[in-house]
């Protein structure tokens, strides 16, 4: 497979350390690029929930490939999100071509780009970080019902369904009626003077336009690996969101090895 080279790939909200985390997709869809920066927006390791006994090796795998890749070249920012929150100790740390932040600013075209997690704007963050912690448990729970359900449905010959991205779309609803995330996250980029505002988080990609009285703002959000599978890429012109489809993917045999173990096994961590 030719390697496809895009000068920046922002990925958020990958949650590895947790049933719901899409590594093994992660894994194809990394092994597919050569880009030369990556900017993980938050949520990469889920420390929330992370367990020692819950560590499986296509997540280590993960790690891996951004350590070659950083080996090769390309330089990697970590920016900080809640679930990884306590980074924010060290977020002017360097390593090399691995940074640790807490937003970033970049120039692309003469255009200013302001990248950032985004929890600074969820009520459910500001106001109760404990009810937002055990939600994070819960949602765990639920893709696991989610997984066992769509098994049943497939053997039905039905198509699946998913409960998790259904109840996060209603509750997060409910808090963007108090306090729209998007709206603040696209105002606030105006009052100070951006072209693009960039989040995750809230496990929505969207790539949108905003103007009001000020001005005028793109808004992107790159999704997650946990329902949605999507990513941004800018390839030096211009911002597309990438979508993850199996069929575009030729497994290498270790990875076809990890599938069907992963199949096989109670765990299941593919849809």
């Amino acid at each position: 497979m030719t390697k496809r080279t895009p000068d920046i790939v922002v990925l958020s909200d990958i949650h590895l350390g947790t049933v719901g985390c899409h590594a093994l997709e992660l894994l194809q869809y990394l092994n597919s690029i050569e880009p030369k920066t990556i900017i993980l927006n938050g949520d990469f390791v889920d420390v929330w929930n992370f367990r020692k006994y819950y560590w499986p090796e296509a997540h280590m795998m993960v790690l891996r490939r951004l350590l070659t890749m950083m080996t090769n070249g390309t330089d990697i920012y970590y920016l900080t999100g809640n679930h990884d929150e306590v980074l924010r100790k060290v977020s002017s740390l360097q390593l090399g071509p691995l940074f640790i932040r807490d937003k970033l600013i970049l120039s692309l075209n003469g255009e200013k780009v302001w990248i950032f997690h985004g929890d600074i704007f969820d009520v459910t963050m500001k106001h109760s970080k404990w009810i937002a912690k055990l939600g994070g448990k819960g949602y765990d729970l639920l893709i696991m019902l989610n997984r066992f359900i769509n098994k049943i449905l497939l053997s039905m010959g039905r198509g699946k369904i998913s409960l998790s991205k259904q109840i996060k779309d209603s509750v997060k609803k409910a808090v963007r009626f108090i306090d729209d995330f998007e709206t603040t996250a696209m105002e606030l980029a105006i009052d100070q003077g951006y072209d693009y505002v960039i989040c995750g988080h809230i496990h929505q990609p969207k790539i949108r336009g905003y103007e009001n009285e000020k001005g005028s703002v793109i808004y992107m959000n790159s999704g997650d690996w946990v329902e949605n599978l999507t990513s941004l890429e800018y390839d030096g012109d211009e911002w597309t969101m990438y979508k993850y489809r199996e069929e575009d993917f030729v497994a290498s045999e270790r990875v076809e090895k990890l599938i069907r173990k992963n199949r096989q096994n109670s765990k299941v961590y593919i849809k």
